[in-house]
């Protein structure tokens, strides 16, 4: 099938125009390359503006029928592949008002009653970036899952918990793993929140004044699954903020993504070998046959890069258009629908690697045990059973570091000679606190890293995600 010779640019546009668009100004002008991605949402909409034309008594019953069965043809020639896509009728909307005049015949021409190109494009862009929305809240719990799971079967390991990547306290590896579900709730509370102020259906506001038409926006709310219509015509087809903030609570949960995707890079690494990721996620050299390389942190890592230039390419269209439509508005899309495939595919993919990687449980601890990491446990000890000023225990406990660190020995390694020398009032209970499953056991304050804790906060989790 193709699309009508006759339904050109030029008929679309109206008399004002005497001649068809140069063939650059058609190439600038022609978004269907991309916004047939669009075709759903701008057949549904469709489909419920005629329903509500037919029962406001715009249109007849019969054109309506007509109107509604011919779309659901053009909506199944375009998911069979079928569907012929015409630069010269620019965009998806009269790329299938085209295709409907073939198929239902003048009755077609009677759908844009009471509507305007300017709000079924915002219509149909509100309801893809809803459908977004709709997909990262539910791709974030599979992979909260996932984190919660790990953390699960590792309540109890100890590893290095870092500052300035650098060994600071033992922490357990279930609470590093919780750290990262904490983060993606937030993540997943944002992308409902911004559900929830998108879900306003500008539908009948026309080209930007409303319409003299007696429409039910209600109706047509209702029937597309939004909450209300918008409340000023103005602001519903000059609005882009929907998609300002999805891409803004996309490029928060890039970057929690991109963070972990680093920590994978860094641990999988043979200085490190905190964690085995699996072969599905890993590749091979084609000279060194020794390496895996995490390829598919890498990749989701650099990926985020386009989820943030994505938001701030749209920020720079909307920052200077006066109300309230204006052509550039049709460079609001390829953006978005690239983060949006960017994030689908960076989520799909750190769930699966973090479904399958495997945590070396004696590599952790052994790196805890090292760098010095028990030494806040001995200032801690000093202030509560030797009565020292936390700055004179701080004092205390660097001069034992040097003395240990000059010795090639951890802390643990000293003698209590060693230490009273340093402070009379160390006693042999030290050494209690002193190994990092005692001291990642005593951080119970509500927040904290022990393995009772981390538990707990596991049963929350689960209860939360179920």
């Amino acid at each position: 099938m193709s699309t009508s010779s006759d339904f050109s640019s030029n008929k679309m546009w109206g008399g004002r125009f005497a001649e068809g668009p140069d063939a650059i100004m058609e190439a600038i002008n022609a978004s269907i390359g991309y916004d047939r991605r669009m075709a759903p949402q701008d057949i549904e909409g469709s489909r419920a503006h005629a329903a509500m034309l037919a029962a406001q008594g715009i249109i007849t019953d019969t054109d309506a029928k007509a109107i509604r069965e011919g779309l659901l043809t053009v909506l199944s020639e375009i998911e069979g592949g079928t569907f012929n896509f015409s630069t010269a009728l620019e965009d998806i909307h009269m790329n299938v008002e085209a295709r409907l005049t073939e198929i239902v015949g003048p009755a077609a021409g009677r759908l844009h009653t009471a509507r305007s190109r300017n709000d079924q494009v915002a219509l149909d862009f509100r309801m893809w970036v809803r459908d977004q929305c709709d997909a990262a809240i539910d791709a974030l719990p599979r992979l909260m899952r996932a984190l919660v799971a790990q953390a699960e079967s590792g309540a109890d390991w100890v590893m290095p918990g870092f500052t300035h990547l650098q060994t600071a306290q033992p922490v357990t590896w279930g609470h590093h793993m919780l750290a990262y579900v904490e983060m993606f709730g937030r993540d997943l509370s944002r992308f409902e929140d911004a559900r929830k102020r998108m879900n306003e259906c500008p539908l009948g506001t026309a080209a930007l004044a409303g319409t003299s038409f007696p429409i039910d926006r209600d109706m047509t709310a209702a029937a597309l699954r939004f909450d209300r219509p918008a409340a000023n015509s103005l602001d519903a087809v000059a609005d882009r903020d929907f998609a300002l903030e999805f891409l803004s609570a996309s490029s928060i949960c890039a970057m929690h993504l991109s963070r972990l995707a680093e920590e994978l890079v860094i641990w999988s690494s043979a200085q490190f070998r905190f964690v085995r990721l699996s072969d599905r996620w890993s590749t091979g050299s084609s000279i060194m046959p020794q390496k895996r390389n995490p390829d598919a942190a890498e990749l989701l890592r650099a990926k985020i890069g386009r989820i943030f230039g994505a938001q701030t390419a749209l920020l720079m269209v909307m920052k200077g258009l006066p109300l309230t439509y204006s052509k550039d508005m049709q460079e609001d899309k390829e953006q978005v629908f690239d983060a949006a495939d960017s994030l689908m595919l960076a989520l799909a993919a750190m769930t699966g690697m973090v479904g399958d990687m495997m945590g070396q449980k004696d590599n952790l601890e052994a790196a805890a045990s090292s760098g010095f990491s028990t030494a806040t446990d001995l200032a801690d000890w000093l202030v509560r059973e030797a009565g020292l000023p936390f700055r004179d225990a701080h004092h205390a406990t660097g001069a034992l570091v040097k003395m240990a660190e000059d010795a090639g020995i951890d802390l643990p390694d000293l003698t209590l000679d060693q230490m009273q020398s340093v402070n009379d009032k160390i006693t042999a209970g030290v050494f209690d606190v002193l190994g990092v499953h005692n001291s990642v056991a005593s951080r119970t304050s509500y927040g904290g890293t022990a393995p009772e804790n981390v538990r707990a906060q596991v049963a929350r989790w689960k209860e939360s995600l179920a």
